[in-house]
């Protein structure tokens, strides 16, 4: 009896993790949609300046919360980016960053220098979005690609120290 108990509780703690991994996920995925929308008339486009991008940093303490960073940009990207070609390109580009990133978890123990790395695939990865806004290639494509690339880095290095210290009290790495 107790044996079934024991097991009991077990699943119930398990279903609670889920649930709770849901829930962090569900609320990132808001948060994005909002911090997005907060500066809409510079998060789309040549040019991005969108402080929901600091969020990507969430998985260098705990890759759980890539999903809710995927899908608050897929979401924002169908609905208020450039529609469906947006939503796959950004999400290929999120999905492979944030990938490399929960990689390195266990490999690269060092916080800053993962939130560096993340910083960097990003960065490197608004090679997607370039292509995106000019499939053509050429001179478009360098100045657009360079342009996305130089914002993204912007944020993204504005971003790592604030996270870095919002981890310090919030501590992702155990919420979940």
């Amino acid at each position: 009896n107790s044996e079934k108990e024991g097991k009991s509780m077990q699943n119930s703690f398990q279903a609670n993790r889920k649930l709770r991994t849901v829930l962090a996920n569900g609320i990132i995925m808001g948060l994005y949609i909002v911090l997005s929308l907060l500066v809409r008339p510079v998060s789309s486009g040549m040019i991005q300046f969108r402080i929901s991008e600091s969020l990507n940093h969430l998985v260098v303490f705990n890759r759980k919360l890539m999903w809710g960073v995927l899908g608050g940009v897929i979401f924002f990207n169908l609905f208020f980016g450039f529609g469906v070609m947006d939503a796959l390109f950004g999400g290929a580009q999120t999905l492979f960053a944030l990938s490399l990133t929960a990689f390195l978890q266990k490999k690269v123990p060092s916080i800053p220098v993962r939130m560096c790395l993340n910083s960097l695939f990003f960065t490197v990865s608004m090679f997607f979005i370039a292509f995106m806004l000019v499939p053509s290639g050429g001179q478009a494509f360098w100045t657009t690609y360079g342009w996305l690339a130089l914002s993204e880095a912007i944020i993204m290095t504005i971003s790592a120290p604030i996270m870095y210290f919002i981890n310090k009290s919030l501590k992702f790495e155990t919420r979940i």
